[in-house]
């Protein structure tokens, strides 16, 4: 015998075919009301630069309205304890990095939450490049001229990254470590704060994304030294990587949209499906790839597999090193 959805309401007490429905209309009817997409960092660094490039097409495959949230601190962590907190029902987003999702939990002894269990993954976003960078006024032209400066004036030198545990402050602290060098780590609420006292010569040196570099790079301000990756950037192809002075040396950044844990599966595959339409439309990667932003769209299940991997692989990295929050 065949029961309707009429008949089923019929055998069963209204508010429990009320309940039973709701989820699934909610669900099938997703987004109904705006999504907040947060971002852990300052407007005008690479992660804002990101999420607010996709954000458009984003919209346009959902067919709902996305508002970026914001809310820098703690390398991140501000950012993920709020979406960790936020109910799993697709209105509350964040566009993750390396450091909020990998290297957090290794760096802060005192985590409310892992990345890796109360979070729901979406899709990868992206590979960004990063650019060691000094201001145009310093005297240094080579990664060996700094390291240089770095060993004549041990615990002088600075370098600024948007956060600590962020791909800049393990690059800096990598550096110190394969260099044999003492510098001043300088942690900022993103990498707008950090580019404004680049450029005013505030700071010694940073491993910028190359979305707020570049541009201070074209207008004479700064000066770019090296690339953290182990082959030249074809978006900087004169500019040489570190590994060239420092064999081996090698920092990634990357980029990952996640949501609260219990998220339904097929929200999740809503939202894959339209990160997919969105890094796959030819004016958002042409856009993204001016700033170094490489589109790395993946399924679920190999964001959680990376983002298990990446922090098995810097945990051993961060503890040689020292990086710390305290």
């Amino acid at each position: 015998m065949m029961i309707t959805r009429r008949g089923f309401a019929a055998l069963v007490p209204g508010g429990v075919a009320a309940t039973l429905a709701a989820p699934a209309l909610a669900q099938a009817d997703y987004p109904n009301r705006p999504i907040r997409m947060i971002v852990g960092f300052a407007a005008g660094g690479g992660t804002d630069l990101t999420a607010r490039t996709m954000q458009p097409k984003l919209q346009q495959a959902l067919g709902g309205t996305i508002l970026i949230d914001n809310r820098p601190g703690a390398g991140g962590n501000l950012a993920t304890e709020m979406t960790v907190r936020a109910a799993p029902d697709g209105y509350t987003l964040l566009m993750g990095t390396i450091a909020a999702l990998a290297i957090n939990p290794t760096i802060y002894r005192n985590l409310p939450f892992d990345p890796a269990t109360d979070l729901t993954p979406i899709s990868q976003s992206g590979s960004i490049l990063n650019v060691l960078v000094v201001p145009a006024d310093r005297p240094w032209r080579t990664v060996a001229d700094l390291v240089a400066a770095a060993k004549a004036r041990p615990d002088t030198i600075t370098y600024g990254s948007s956060g600590v545990g962020g791909a800049g402050h393990l690059a800096g602290a990598l550096l110190d470590q394969m260099a044999g060098i003492k510098t001043v780590h300088v942690p900022y609420r993103g990498g707008g704060p950090l580019m404004t006292d680049m450029v005013g010569g505030k700071i010694d040196y940073s491993f910028s994304t190359a979305p707020t570099a570049i541009p201070q790079i074209e207008a004479g301000k700064l000066r770019a030294l090296a690339v953290p990756t182990l082959q030249r950037s074809p978006l900087m192809p004169d500019v040489p990587t570190v590994a060239e002075t420092l064999p081996g040396y090698e920092v990634g950044n990357w980029y990952a949209l996640v949501g609260p844990k219990g998220l339904p599966q097929p929200i999740v595959e809503k939202l894959n499906a339209a990160m997919r339409a969105t890094l796959a439309d030819s004016d958002v990667r042409a856009h993204l790839a001016r700033h170094g932003v490489e589109p790395t769209p993946s399924s679920p299940d190999e964001l959680a597999r990376f983002i298990r991997d990446e922090t098995a692989k810097w945990a051993p990295i961060v503890r040689a090193s020292g990086a710390n929050a305290d």
